[in-house]
């Protein structure tokens, strides 16, 4: 999860054999609900957006292509969406991470946690 400025808030792993959408609720758990939530179609489930609603947020996710009923999201909202996809780039430049180096699940988390750091300083230091 990422915030307006593409930078990481939270990230959760999950087994490679699981759905991503089971991450959904760890992922909100205890965090200030924003305004709008965005993300893709793989995350269109009934208790998905349910669950952002309860939150306290709009959910902007687009429906399946098979769904008969299909909700319209903004675009100019939607394409906020590129900011996730541009983070997971960023920290694919660590090579760590890019080849999945650590084999243990705590230390390629913990890979990815000071891969998020390094982005937040940069950030920060960039910033006037």
């Amino acid at each position: 999860m990422v915030d307006a400025r593409g930078l990481p808030l939270r990230f959760v792993l999950s087994p490679g054999q699981a759905s991503d959408k089971a991450a959904v609720q760890p992922l909100l758990d205890g965090l200030r609900p924003a305004r709008d939530t965005v993300a893709d179609r793989g995350y269109d489930a009934r208790a998905i957006l349910d669950l952002i609603i309860a939150h306290g947020s709009r959910p902007h996710i687009p429906t399946q292509r098979d769904r008969k009923i299909q909700r319209s999201v903004e675009p100019e909202i939607y394409r906020q969406r590129n900011l996730v996809e541009r983070f997971f780039n960023r920290i694919k430049h660590f090579r760590a991470i890019a080849t999945r180096y650590h084999k243990l699940a705590r230390n390629f988390l913990a890979a990815i946690a000071l891969a998020s750091i390094r982005l937040w300083i940069k950030h920060y230091e960039s910033t006037p």
